[in-house]
């Protein structure tokens, strides 16, 4: 069998059982891609071919229609080749050529987030997020195709040259990797972001591959030790095993959690975990009170995201045991629906009909994305749009504007001074104050998304060592400290007091008040550093340890605590 061959076996072996018809499809598509890029190499040296073979694959596994794979074999020949779109509507039909177009027009996007450094590229940014988007709700397809392409494009990043690797990398780790995790396709979110981890934190990667490898390697072994005992325990009370295997965290979501955890992996329960599959939502339960019945659960770490599904639709049952030799041990139980859905995201909902119709999402979970579409036909401009967005997509990143209506991305919590040094360092050093929309405000006021900012300056000011306490951004606090020097002040590090916000919540809390209170205080413009105490998910006595500037802010963040509903008293002390 030729190389060739080989390739459309496994785009069709992935996709399982499938019509003749479907079949014959894939198969035309993959015989003109061939031809098309039959002269094309890769920047790696290998046939041009095998890059969207690989994305088929993708998507053939993930179960998505003919049209969609077909669509995927072809997503670069109109870009790359003479190929014209009205090539590929004669011989594959509208609703392939929308497909294949609408891949083409993402492709044109590139995203340089914060760390853009030229004027035109921060003046693109809003509309690139509003053409991704809009391709979204016109038809998920077009993002699936792309994020596939994308997978293979990270798998293959070390052929480029180092310039565009980073660049590539940081766009698929603030753009196509949460929107993978969006749309529910965990498997895919974290494939892109352990890809894209090394190229954009390359220092903080190998420290933590450093650090995390005997454990995982420990871990690893302590659950092959006790999957059997868990087998036996389950299928001895009469559970009926779809499956049952281990899960590695993967290595961006571990750097984050160690982050929030202050680096302490021994805090870090499911480094390792076991997932169980089994048959209906009722052996779930079940499942879980046998494991509860033979191991002590840790007291607030069961998430019912059965009866709670996450806004993506995922659907889980987590819970903490102390386990053999009292191992603190984590367990994710599922039936094989919820499982697909955790894996595959919108992809598991998909429905095409016979009529030939193009595909839609069907589940009441993504009505979002139609939504997305009537927001743009609503709103008129770039702001209103963006706020729109806020909540649900970059939640971590905020988007304003300067008088000119240029748009700069900024980190949540940041302050006119993070948004005078992204303007340029001279207007940073000579800031007095700030004019959002259209109200004076001080330099420390937080920012909001959608905010129009004007910078009011003064000649002959310079920095106090007081801005680095409330300047939220790397580089800002750069600036700063280079000014700072220049007055013959040498400061090495800000050093923000800390506060230990303790928040005593009522037994058996509603669902969503842990997260209500990171919001409170994420938008009143301080970072938490860890969350502690016992009833770490939604009830109990919790701990926060929280940056902050000053006892005046730190009463102000109490006052806004208390207004949370569900809060029965808030008291915070400078530690």
């Amino acid at each position: 069998m030729s190389t060739m061959e080989e390739l459309l076996q496994k785009i069709l072996d992935a996709w399982g059982k499938r019509t003749q018809d479907d079949r014959e499809l894939v198969s035309r598509a993959f015989t003109y891609a061939a031809s098309a890029h039959q002269k094309q190499k890769r920047e790696s040296g290998d046939p041009y071919l095998i890059h969207p073979a690989a994305a088929a694959q993708t998507l053939a596994k993930m179960g998505l229609d003919a049209a969609t794979v077909a669509a995927a074999l072809l997503h670069d020949v109109v870009d790359d080749t003479p190929t014209t779109n009205e090539d590929i509507k004669r011989g594959f039909g509208d609703e392939i050529a929308f497909l294949v177009a609408g891949v083409t027009k993402l492709g044109k996007i590139k995203y340089r987030g914060a760390g853009g450094k030229t004027e035109a590229g921060i003046q693109r940014q809003a509309e690139n997020l509003r053409k991704m988007f809009l391709a979204m709700a016109e038809d998920i397809r077009v993002v699936l195709i792309k994020l596939a392409d994308r997978l293979h494009n990270m798998e293959t990043l070390k052929a480029l040259p180092e310039r565009k690797q980073h660049r590539i990398a940081l766009e698929t780790l603030e753009i196509y990797a949460p929107l993978a995790g969006r749309l529910g396709i965990g498997e895919l979110k974290a494939k892109l972001d352990d890809l894209a981890f090394p190229y954009v934190y390359p220092n903080e990667y190998d420290t933590l591959i450093r650090e995390v490898r005997e454990a995982y390697a420990e871990r690893d072994k302590y659950c092959e030790k006790i999957l059997p005992i868990v087998l036996e325990t389950l299928t001895g009370s009469g559970i009926k095993m779809v499956s049952i295997h281990a899960r590695a965290k993967h290595y961006f979501s571990l750097w984050l959690k160690l982050q929030r955890l202050g680096g302490e992996l021994s805090k870090v329960h499911d480094l390792v975990a076991l997932r169980i599959v089994v048959p209906t939502v009722a052996d779930c339960y079940e499942a879980l009170g046998i494991l509860h019945k033979r191991w002590k659960p840790l007291p607030g770490r069961i998430k019912d995201y059965i009866a709670v599904p996450k806004p993506n639709g995922y659907q889980s049952l987590h819970t903490t045991v102390f386990c053999e030799d009292g191992r603190i041990t984590e367990f994710q139980v599922r039936t094989p629906e919820m499982h697909a859905q955790a894996e595959y995201g919108i992809a598991a909902h998909w429905a095409y009909t016979e009529s030939g119709k193009k595909a839609v999402a069907v589940h009441n979970r993504f009505r979002w994305v139609q939504q997305l579409r009537d927001w743009q036909k609503e709103v008129g401009g770039t702001q209103e749009f963006l706020e729109s967005l806020r909540i649900d997509f970059f939640r971590d990143r905020i988007y304003v504007f300067t008088p000119k209506g240029e748009v700069l991305e900024l980190p949540e919590g940041a302050t006119p001074i993070d948004f005078a040094y992204h303007v340029h360092s001279e207007i940073g050093d000579k800031a007095v104050g700030a004019r959002v929309n259209e109200k004076f405000v001080g330099l420390d006021a937080p920012l909001a998304n959608g905010d129009v900012i004007e910078i009011l300056t003064q000649k002959g000011k310079k920095p106090s060592a007081k801005w680095l306490e409330i300047a939220k951004t790397t580089a800002a606090r750069h600036h700063i400290r280079r000014a700072l020097r220049d007055q013959g002040i040498e400061v090495a590090s800000p050093l923000p007091q800390s506060l230990r916000a303790e928040v005593t919540l009522e037994a058996g809390d509603r669902v969503g008040l842990i997260k209500d209170v990171s919001t409170t205080v994420s938008r009143a413009g301080f970072n938490i550093v860890s969350i502690e105490g016992r009833g770490k998910g939604e009830s109990g006595d919790m701990h926060l340890i929280v940056n902050i500037p000053s006892r005046d802010a730190l009463k102000k963040l109490l006052e806004r605590i208390k207004k949370v509903k569900g809060i029965l008293e808030v008291t915070g002390r400078i530690v």
